[in-house]
């Protein structure tokens, strides 16, 4: 008997997967790991702590195995997230992702300096957008309407919690990415010295234009 992937609330025991996807589309939406000597600094900063301070926004694609295949993670509150990020999360990976020289000498080291700098998160320009996401599917489930439906879930949720819009950061790079969140109804947002990113943005409401 087949079953169809279906979205589910992450579980602890999909924290590998989790691990896995991240790494596998963290170099702009490709591999990260011919890139990176150690490519986990990438979990460390982009997925594992929302699953740590924010599980119950964070929902996966199940491939109807139970095996995690994509997942969509976020907070409502980017402020109080950067808060809890550095006095909650970065002592636990700390010491396997240690606070880079400046100027970081390689690309570990600059993903690095992103971990150790939550702060990063909040930006004036952003405050009318007080949530943000990452979401992140495997290529074999890319272009099938999951990252859609993954993207609804996350913003009823995140609309339930009174957050009235949500932003996110995207590599400028990554051109099919930024045709996926052009249809999902977001728009450029300006920031000042945004570097090699693109900050973008919507409301949480209007669902049914998804």
């Amino acid at each position: 008997m087949t079953t169809s992937p279906a979205i589910r609330l992450y579980r602890p025991e999909d924290r590998a997967a989790l691990d896995d996807i991240c790494v596998r589309t963290a170099h702009n939406g490709q591999d990260s790991r011919p890139h990176y000597t150690d490519p986990a600094v990438f979990t460390a900063a982009f997925a594992a702590p929302y699953v740590h301070l924010e599980p119950d926004l964070a929902f996966v694609l199940d491939d109807g195995r139970g095996q995690a295949v994509g997942y969509v993670l976020g907070t409502a509150d980017t402020p109080r997230f950067a808060e809890r990020f550095r006095t909650e999360w970065l002592p636990l990976v700390a010491d396997r992702h240690p606070a880079p020289p400046q100027p970081p000498r390689t690309p570990d080291e600059v993903i690095a300096g992103l971990l150790h700098r939550p702060e990063r998160m909040v930006l004036p320009e952003l405050a009318a957008y007080p949530a943000h996401l990452h979401i992140d599917l495997l290529p074999a489930y890319q272009g099938r309407g999951h990252g859609r439906r993954l993207m609804r879930t996350l913003l009823a949720a995140l609309r339930d919690r009174g957050a009235p819009a949500v932003h996110l950061a995207m590599a400028t790079a990554n051109v099919p990415a930024r045709a996926f969140y052009d249809r999902m109804g977001f728009h450029e947002l300006d920031v000042a010295d945004p570097g090699a990113a693109t900050f973008l943005g919507r409301t949480t409401g209007e669902l049914d234009r998804l």
